[in-house]
Order: structure tokens, then C-alpha cells, then sequence
């Protein structure tokens, strides 16, 4: 029997090392020099590494491949953007968060977790000396998706680290205010039908928002490939990693 256990706990280390494995990690540098590391953990979530500090957006340990943030490093800060399961998840919460850690989210989200710090849509925090954080509208507008997510509910977000500019559009179509933002270093941008943006309406946000890189996240089975081919000639690094 101890040798049964044994075999098992060991298939359970090599399986979750082979998952640690399979993350991919992209690496750059802040204003300042210092390095800023972005690690996808899938569908709409990742992790990013900052100066000793762990930021996450929309933990969840649902949908495949399960995830258990009991092996990861404790998050300093925390940014949900709506309440769907597959961005808010009070088992991954319980499992990142310190009583040092600080949760942003919408008023939604707020009402199911209290202890979190609400922002609306256009609202600026200073979070730190070198990070500020502000929301910005994501919504449905096409005819028979807003009810998906409906006008001034969610949050998209902006977060600078100490002057590298990060948007996180959270689930949204391409919305006149994404005009308003600009100099964005990376830009997170959903992709799948009907709940967020075609490839189409992905390649158009881009051209309109100019980031340096462009990761397509939470696109499940969409062709996502499909956007390095219309964002051709402009300038953009599309990088497609595991966010299905």
C-alpha cells in the first residue's frame, strides 16, 4: 500500500512539473530597466512578475487543465475583470491571496467578495510608487450579445509598471473607446463568438489601439493564427500562446 501511495504521489509531482513546464513566459524590460515577466496559465489568465511582486488577473482554477495556485508565489495584487466563472473564482482567491494581497475588481464582483477594492469604468488608483491601475469600459454591442456583457458592468484595465503600459480588455468587442488608449506596450485582446470579438473585430481593435505586442487571450477554438496574417505590415509582434 505505501509503495502504491508513493507511485501516485510521484505520477501527481511529474504531472504538475509537466504543467509548470508547459507555461509559456515572455520577458521585457520597464522604462527603468528592470525585468517584467508575463506567464500564461490559460484562457483569460496569467501572471506577471515585477521587482520581487506577483500580479494576477482573472485567476481561476476551473476549466482545463485544472490549476492549483497553491505551487505559485502569492499574489501581491489581483485584478478580476467581471464575475463570469471563467474569470472569478473564489477556490483560486483562497489559494493566492494573503492578508497583505489586494484584489481589484467590479462592484458585481464586490457584492460576492468582500474583501475587494471596487473600480468603475474610468477610474485611476495609485497602487504604488512605480504602478498605477486604471478601468476602462468592456462590453458587448453587436444585436444579441449585450446581454453577454452588458455596457458599464465589466472592467477592462490599464496597468502601468514603472512606465511599461499594459491593457487588459477583459470580455469585449471593439468599442469606440478603445480610441482613447494609447501608448500600450502589450495589449491583451479577447477572441471567440459569440461572447467577445471575431478575428476580425481583434485585427480592427488592434490597428486601433497599436500596441508593440499583441497577445489574442481567451479565443478557445477560434483560428486566432488568422490575426498575424491581417495585422501584416503593421508593426505589431503577435504572439499566440496557450489562452484557449
Amino acid at each position: 500500500m505505501k509503495k502504491t501511495l508513493s507511485t501516485l504521489c510521484l505520477a501527481f509531482l511529474f504531472l504538475g512539473m509537466a504543467h509548470a513546464q508547459q507555461r509559456q513566459t515572455d520577458i521585457f524590460k520597464t522604462k527603468s530597466g528592470k525585468e517584467i515577466k508575463f506567464t500564461c496559465i490559460k484562457h483569460a489568465t496569467f501572471q506577471i512578475e515585477y521587482d520581487g511582486r506577483y500580479f494576477y488577473v482573472d485567476p481561476v482554477t476551473t476549466l482545463k487543465p485544472q490549476t492549483d495556485y497553491t505551487v505559485m508565489p502569492r499574489a501581491n495584487y489581483i485584478f478580476i475583470t467581471h464575475e463570469h466563472a471563467d474569470h472569478f473564482d473564489r477556490m483560486a482567491l483562497t489559494q493566492l491571496v494573503t492578508t497583505n494581497t489586494i484584489v481589484f475588481t467590479n462592484y458585481n464582483v464586490s457584492q460576492q467578495y468582500r474583501n475587494a477594492r471596487v473600480l468603475q469604468n474610468g477610474d485611476s488608483i495609485v497602487i504604488a510608487d512605480d504602478v498605477t491601475l486604471k478601468a476602462v469600459p468592456a462590453y458587448n454591442y453587436t444585436a444579441g450579445r449585450t446581454q453577454y456583457h452588458p455596457k458599464g458592468r465589466d472592467n477592462g484595465y490599464i496597468l502601468t509598471i514603472d512606465g511599461f503600459r499594459i491593457y487588459v480588455a477583459g470580455d469585449t468587442e471593439d468599442i469606440p473607446e478603445m480610441a482613447d488608449i494609447h501608448d500600450i506596450d502589450i495589449a491583451f485582446l479577447p477572441c471567440n463568438q459569440p461572447y467577445t470579438m471575431t478575428v476580425e473585430q481583434l485585427a480592427k481593435a488592434a490597428k486601433t489601439i497599436k500596441p508593440k505586442v499583441l497577445f489574442p487571450y481567451h479565443y478557445n477554438d477560434t483560428p486566432v493564427n488568422k490575426a498575424k496574417l491581417l495585422l501584416g505590415g503593421t508593426g505589431i509582434d503577435v504572439r499566440i500562446r496557450n489562452y484557449q
